[in-house]
């Protein structure tokens, strides 16, 4: 008999374990939460080294990522080879950015970005991350309100300067109408109606995708 799955969920930037509240996911599920980075321009590749710390080498697993938290799972499994990758609302290479980010990533604007804009923008956060409930916007402003601003400016230098890794094998899972990653539905596996924050708006959907994704992963085991 097959041991059970084992989830290690990754947050998009900035957030927490709040956004996988609603998941319903089979066997033992962890959140990996983010680390204070060492220094300003910690490299990505020894950050992600650093929170694989939480996933045993040797076990078989599934690294979840959301949007940035997809980013170090895809880097987190070049140390953990056991593990099969999901991205939800994330990316895979610089090239399925938006135009904007891959103006600011060739330019260096996002350094004059005030990483504590957003906050003070609750309509504007709202349309950008594609949230529509009251129940979504206010979980979306308790997130904004609670994130690091010291974080933030790092996390979106390291995403911004990251070369990509379009040659793992991943499952990717993505919003039909997102706003801040659009290009992503046409690299994914499974297109969902909504935003970028549909790991909240779609979570039965998502839950019943990664139940199934691990039930079949069982099989050929």
């Amino acid at each position: 008999m097959a041991a059970p799955s084992v989830f290690y969920l990754i947050p998009g930037l900035g957030a927490d374990e709040r956004v996988f509240q609603f998941l319903r996911l089979p066997g033992t599920t962890h959140v990996l939460r983010w680390l204070p980075p060492q220094t300003p321009t910690e490299p990505l590749p020894h950050y992600a080294a650093r929170l694989a710390g939480a996933v045993p080498a040797g076990q078989p697993c599934w690294l979840v990522g959301v949007s940035f938290g997809g980013v170090l799972a895809l880097e987190i499994a070049q140390l953990r080879p056991l593990a099969r990758i999901v991205l939800i609302s994330s990316f895979a290479h610089p090239r399925e950015l938006p135009w904007l980010g891959r103006l600011a990533r060739a330019t260096g604007l996002y350094r004059l970005l005030p990483p504590q804009l957003l906050p003070h923008l609750p309509g504007l956060a709202s349309w950008f991350f594609g949230v529509k409930t009251t129940r979504d916007r206010q979980l979306l402003h308790q997130i904004l309100r609670d994130t690091d601003p010291h974080f933030t400016r790092w996390a979106l230098a390291r995403l911004l300067q990251w070369p990509g890794r379009p040659d793992s094998p991943t499952i990717r899972i993505h919003g039909t109408d997102d706003r801040l990653l659009p290009h992503g539905a046409a690299h994914s596996q499974y297109r969902l109606p909504g935003g970028h924050l549909i790991i909240i708006s779609r979570a039965a959907e998502i839950s019943r995708i990664l139940d199934q994704l691990a039930l079949e992963a069982e099989r050929v085991a």
